[in-house]
């Protein structure tokens, strides 16, 4: 059994919301060494240390402070985020004079049919009233709590014919009966350590309790929930934490909030978050804002968001010479649009780093008549524009509670990605560029 694909798994399990896997990332960076830095603070920031910084908790970026002089950032992003249900406000809503269900609304483009009939619970973070004012508390009630039930076919003979779901009548979950009411609320609190009165606000949401697994003719597959985008995340922390930087440059691991909602929040791509950060350890080297803006023009950034591989059952949706496989490597993602923000200059620079470290590559497009969704990279770029590649790894049922990917994709990833590390891409001049291995071999 693929060891990184059940490592994966068993984070997926313990990061159920943006929050969660914010919290988790922070503790890895802390037992690796990183200081947690914080932005209402002045950062003091010393050569050699590695440092992390969050925001709203849901956002997170951490850096290597180079011991010599450095010319540029090499960052890697991802995102945090995936589409699931909110809990409202006033989240209870009794129905037919017996039931309790939850009142909630759509985040992000789900698959909404994947969410009826499995087991499902609730985590987030609440916040709550103390002597010395209000805190925050992480929360997940790490247990089968609500389900979303479907109609039975007697009721709904168009189910299989393309019924469109009605978010705010089909997919309400059972929590209980009416004499309930409050049950909820209490468990909450009870998880806070605190009394139900003083909580005084939550961001909560939904998720599958279906439990990840390996599978396939040579447990090639696995499949679990969150796929899309944990899988980049995690595998970019583990190339960040294991690669020895090449000198000449910073390296750099972001994952932002909110990319499944458009990222225009204050912790998403299109934020200050990035640069602010940037800004302020550049500052910190002596770096006065003149060539912090060289630096930024001098600077790569990798934009890692999966990508999706050839259907078996639908090959038609995708285009002829473009499409992609689990298990074949790093998908480099291409779009005349800017939907994605790989162009002749970034595709060649990352992928002649990953054919000297033995990683191979794919490209996709898609078809010319269908449109496809777009990522964090060119919304990061609005504020901290650089040379920029959109990769990620294939997988299938995007958007689904339960996704599928491959197992062999993961190391591929993890080696791809710390190469990207131990380079350094040096700009020559508008469109030359020389890439360094961390033993300053030229490439």
């Amino acid at each position: 059994m693929n060891s990184v694909a059940s490592r994966f798994i068993d984070f997926v399990r313990c990061a159920p919301t943006a929050f969660h896997a914010v919290s988790a990332f922070s503790n890895k960076l802390k037992a690796a060494g990183f200081l947690p830095l914080s932005e209402h603070l002045p950062f003091t920031l010393v050569p050699g240390q590695g440092y992390y910084v969050t925001r709203n908790q849901s956002s997170i970026i951490a850096f290597r402070m180079p011991e010599n002089d450095y010319t540029h950032f090499q960052i890697i992003a991802s995102h945090s985020d995936s589409p699931t249900f909110k809990l409202k406000a006033g989240f209870e809503s009794a129905s037919c004079n017996h039931y309790l269900r939850l009142n909630t609304e759509r985040y992000g483009g789900m698959i909404m049919s994947t969410w009826l009939d499995r087991p499902l619970s609730i985590a987030g973070r609440i916040l709550v009233r103390e002597n010395q004012g209000i805190s925050s508390r992480l929360v997940n009630l790490d247990r089968d709590a609500v389900l979303i039930p479907n109609m039975p076919i007697h009721f709904n003979r168009e189910v299989n014919s393309g019924y469109a779901f009605n978010p705010q009548v089909d997919l309400l979950p059972l929590y209980g009966n009416t004499e309930d009411a409050g049950a909820l609320l209490r468990e909450l609190a009870s998880l806070c350590g605190v009394l139900p009165e003083n909580i005084v606000s939550a961001d909560l949401f939904l998720y599958s309790r279906v439990p990840g697994s390996i599978w396939g003719a040579e447990n090639q597959f696995f499949s679990c929930a969150r796929i899309d985008d944990l899988e980049c995340a995690y595998t970019s922390l583990e190339a960040f934490l294991a690669g020895i930087p090449a000198p000449g440059m910073m390296p750099v691991w972001a994952v932002f909030d909110n990319e499944e909602v458009g990222s225009r929040s204050k912790q998403g791509a299109e934020s200050s978050f990035l640069v602010d950060t940037l800004s302020r350890a550049a500052s910190a080297s002596g770096k006065d804002a003149s060539a912090f803006r060289a630096m930024l023009s001098s600077s790569f950034m990798v934009s890692a968001d999966n990508a999706h591989a050839l259907h078996p059952n639908h090959p038609e949706k995708y285009d002829e010479t473009n499409h992609v496989y689990m298990n074949k490597g790093i998908v480099i993602k291409q779009n005349a649009s800017q939907k994605y923000t790989t162009d002749a200059v970034s595709d060649a620079l990352f992928s002649e780093i990953c054919r000297i470290a033995d990683v191979p590559v794919q490209h996709f497009a898609n078809r010319s008549d269908v449109p496809g969704g777009s990522t964090l990279g060119n919304i990061a770029n609005v504020h901290a524009s650089m040379n920029t590649v959109d990769i990620g790894l294939a997988q299938l049922a995007m958007h689904s509670s339960y996704e599928t990917a491959g197992t062999l994709d993961l190391d591929l990833m993890i080696r791809g990605l710390t190469a990207f590390y131990e380079s350094c891409i040096e700009t020559q001049g508008d469109g030359q560029y020389c890439l360094l291995r961390r033993d300053n071999a030229i490439c």
